[in-house]
């Protein structure tokens, strides 16, 4: 009767420490894109076509974070972060700005 008192417990703790990293795991897994007073992106991908880009938000360094973002809203609505020192985000970054300058 010893062993299962001490079993319930640990038992309890790991169920508990389950049930807050289900929902952690969810929200890290299905959005790249935080809405906190932080870094908004946790990974970065080298580029994206410019035909699937809607639009790119570039927001710089500063208290909220330590390193440049670069945020592409695509044309079927999800966000992507952009790894801002890639060659071919530079360029899309280039194309999105001559873009908008011209209208």
């Amino acid at each position: 009767m010893a062993r299962t008192a001490t079993r319930a417990p640990r038992l309890l703790g790991a169920a508990l420490l389950l049930l807050l990293l289900v929902p952690a795991a969810r929200r890290a897994a299905g959005a790249p894109v935080v809405t906190e007073l932080r870094c908004q992106c946790l990974q970065t991908v080298q580029g994206i076509h410019l035909k699937n880009i809607q639009s790119v938000k570039v927001t710089p360094s500063g208290p909220h974070c330590a390193h440049t973002e670069v945020i592409a809203t695509l044309k079927n609505g999800h966000q992507a972060c952009l790894n801002p020192e890639a060659p071919m985000v530079k360029r899309i970054i280039e194309k999105m700005l001559s873009k908008g300058s011209n209208n």
